[in-house]
């Protein structure tokens, strides 16, 4: 176990039960799993941002019967009172806010040690250390999930190359994850960071969004309904082409740094905002990034070329050029709706992490006989959570007639 303050235990226990009213199709998850005991006897790893919804899912793979340990994965968004709160809910918890890279690793490693039979990825770390100086630890692991678009992309290119030992369920790709998460979640959690950590409006500015898959598409839909201008970078002509038709201007980088207020990165890819970009800004302009890694906005670049560095709020850092002009930078330039703010709203994760849960079980009962890959989530989940967040949203759907599923199977 390893804490940053373990008093903090019952501050985060009100957070996590805060989280938890709201969260009815993963608390009816906790029942069933509480009932049949799916995970009995065994160990999982959960790697995730460590706040309150995190700490639900651990609870309910708990009662379901597993041994949980649980760790963060980006040393701003762990919240050290919900760490505290859930390591005395029974959870095995390696996790602090703030820590350095070194520090980080070593959490992660701890959380390893364990020799899970299963576990749960965020962004790939781990099944980085499993295929390197921890290979030790994944002796008994049969299958797991991963949540990001950038740690499945990060499978892909692993498996191609010959080097994955498991087989992984791309969670992140499950309809009931990536159409509400990445679009309505990061949309909302990222504009209500910005707008909380800069105390600034958007109505009226200029916002660049640089990338176009469905979190840039909620970071768009999000500050264009607030009154902000909207422009997006693209390298895919086909998501160009559907920001245009969604109303926003597309243009190069380039051609949007003189323009922005805000800019916004949400691609997964490392340099997308450079030295020639920030020659380019207005003074006064915020750089945030919304994408998993801190490598999308050069950050160290600007940090050598400015003059001075000023301590501008909390999680704002000020990068004084040699012309006078100042841009600002939230968050380090990691992920901005985490560090600087709560991260998605509950009900969203609610939906997410009964993908994570119902995808651990099956990788658990099925991974043993699932050859190293990449695989999709199951159709038939996507649709039980879906049925189960109607339901608890008090609403229902249609249903086929024989006579019109008769006809739909004659096409």
């Amino acid at each position: 176990m390893l804490l940053r303050d373990p008093s903090l235990a019952e501050a985060g226990i009100r957070k996590i039960r805060w989280a938890k009213r709201y969260m009815p199709v993963l608390n009816e998850l906790e029942r069933v799993f509480e009932a049949e005991r799916p995970f009995k006897g065994r160990v999982v790893t959960v790697a995730v941002h460590l706040e309150a919804k995190t700490a639900c899912l651990c609870l309910a793979l708990k009662a379901g019967g597993a041994e949980v340990h649980a760790t963060g994965t980006n040393p701003l968004s762990t919240q050290d009172d919900v760490a505290a709160g859930l390591a005395s809910m029974g959870v095995d918890v390696n996790a602090m806010y703030g820590c350095t890279p070194e520090e980080y690793t070593d959490q992660l490693t701890r959380a390893l040690k364990c020799r899970p039979h299963i576990f749960l990825d965020d962004g790939g770390d781990i099944v980085e250390l499993l295929h390197g100086p921890c290979a030790q630890y994944g002796d008994r692991v049969v299958g797991a999930t991963e949540e990001t678009t950038t740690g499945v992309t990060r499978l892909h290119a692993r498996h191609a190359a010959g080097l994955l030992k498991y087989p992984v369920m791309a969670a992140n790709d499950a309809k009931m994850k990536h159409l509400f998460d990445n679009r309505y979640g990061t949309g909302q959690s990222t504009v209500a960071a910005i707008m909380h950590a800069t105390n600034l409006q958007m109505t009226g500015k200029t916002v660049v969004v640089a990338g176009y898959g469905w979190c840039g598409r909620g970071v768009a839909s999000r500050a264009a309904g607030l009154g902000a201008h909207v422009i997006v970078t693209e390298i895919d002509p086909v998501k160009a082409i559907e920001a245009v038709m969604d109303g926003y201007r597309v243009m190069t980088m380039e051609q949007a740094s003189p323009l922005g207020d805000f800019f916004i990165t949400v691609t997964g890819n490392r340099d997308v905002i450079t030295k020639p970009h920030f020659d380019l800004m207005k003074d006064g302009a915020v750089l945030c990034n919304a994408g998993h890694f801190d490598i999308e906005v050069d950050v160290k670049a600007l940090r050598e070329t400015a003059v001075e560095t000023i301590d501008q709020r909390p999680d704002i850092v000020g990068y004084a050029q040699g012309d006078g002009r100042v841009l600002n930078v939230l968050a380090e330039g990691r992920l901005v709706n985490l560090a600087a703010g709560q991260g998605h709203p509950v009900e969203i994760m609610d939906m997410t992490f009964a993908v994570q849960a119902l995808g651990l079980r099956y990788m658990l009962e099925n991974g043993p006989g699932m050859a190293p890959g990449v695989y999709d989530l199951p159709g038939e989940i996507d649709d039980q959570i879906a049925r189960f967040k109607l339901g608890a949203m008090g609403l229902g759907i249609d249903e086929l007639t024989e006579a019109q599923r008769k006809y739909m199977a004659s096409y």
